[in-house]
């Protein structure tokens, strides 16, 4: 069964809907009630196979995606400006760009606050004081806050990737050391 590929970044129909949601959320007053709701159907779209292929099929039509969204969203405690937005979205037939939608409502969120996020990778979870130290790191050269989304991959080995925007800094082992093993095959 064919399904939508929302793995890469956020589309145009994607930022036009989290566009929306927001200039309606921020004339409301309720931009962090929002954000908080659309999290948590993240969180169950990310634990449910079942959520995931209604959201992504496109054997279900708009009205059974509709009633669908309306319960879990009900069941969820997700109310208001999110849950009719999600409606909205299900009866548009675009559940499939949700995830980008999320994405795309943290982006303007965070450059509403006038921060950034950065996306940072290390070989094992960085403790507060590192964390503390990397924000603060990231603020000098940046001139902005800086939100971090930590992920832990120990195949780096050691080290940071650490990217911001459409910069990437590698400072990870893994990187170092093949630059190593191809500057010795170059002089063998």
């Amino acid at each position: 069964m064919p399904v939508a590929d929302t793995s890469h970044g956020t589309s145009g129909v994607a930022e036009r809907y989290a566009s929306s949601l927001f200039e309606l959320a921020l004339e409301a007053g309720v931009i962090e009630a929002v954000g908080a709701d659309l999290d948590k159907f993240q969180a169950m779209l990310d634990e449910s196979a079942d959520l995931k292929r209604l959201v992504a099929s496109p054997v279900f039509s708009a009205e059974e995606q509709s009633k669908a969204i309306s319960a879990i969203a009900e069941k969820a405690g997700i109310s208001g400006l999110a849950a009719n937005f999600l409606k909205v979205v299900a009866g548009n037939r675009r559940l499939f760009a949700v995830p980008g939608m999320v994405v795309a409502y943290r982006e303007i969120v965070a450059a509403h606050r006038g921060e950034i996020t950065a996306e940072v990778t290390s070989a094992h979870a960085l403790d507060e004081a590192q964390e503390t130290e990397l924000k603060a790191a990231l603020k000098s050269v940046t001139g902005k806050d800086v939100k971090v989304v930590l992920t832990v991959d120990p195949s780096i080995l050691g080290g940071l990737i650490v990217k911001v925007g459409s910069r990437q800094t590698d400072t990870s082992l893994r990187t170092k050391l093949s630059t190593l093993k191809l500057a010795l095959k170059e002089v063998g």
